[in-house]
């Protein structure tokens, strides 16, 4: 995984166009609208986004269309990978111990003064 992709993605706006082509490949037109920007500003978050292999371009007659490019995400999506289960893991044990101190709060209230 590069760098360039991490730093793509670091900009909401970037984050906002993928987003937007999870769905369906769009137009730059259609981006523009979706996104509330100027055509400019959009052109250079595609080009960002295009460098670092997150996107792919067709012209289609008149218009360049873009489309999500699914094999840097699977790639950060199994760095990622990991870091759930850590994740996940710590969080189950959170739960448990959650759960054995809700329960011993019961058995206490429950208990006679």
């Amino acid at each position: 995984m590069t760098d360039a992709i991490w730093s793509a993605l670091v900009d909401p706006h970037r984050r906002a166009v993928l987003d937007l082509l999870r769905v369906r490949d769009r137009a730059v037109g259609e981006l523009v609208e979706a996104l509330g920007q100027s055509q400019p500003n959009v052109s250079k978050h595609l080009r960002v986004l295009r460098d670092a292999g997150l996107v792919r371009v067709t012209k289609q007659a008149q218009q360049r269309v873009y489309a999500m490019e699914p094999g840097p995400m699977a790639e950060l999506d199994a760095w990622l990978e990991p870091y759930r289960r850590l994740w996940n893991d710590r969080l189950d044990t959170l739960g448990r111990y959650l759960d054995a101190d809700a329960d011993s709060s019961a058995d206490h209230a429950e208990e006679p003064s």
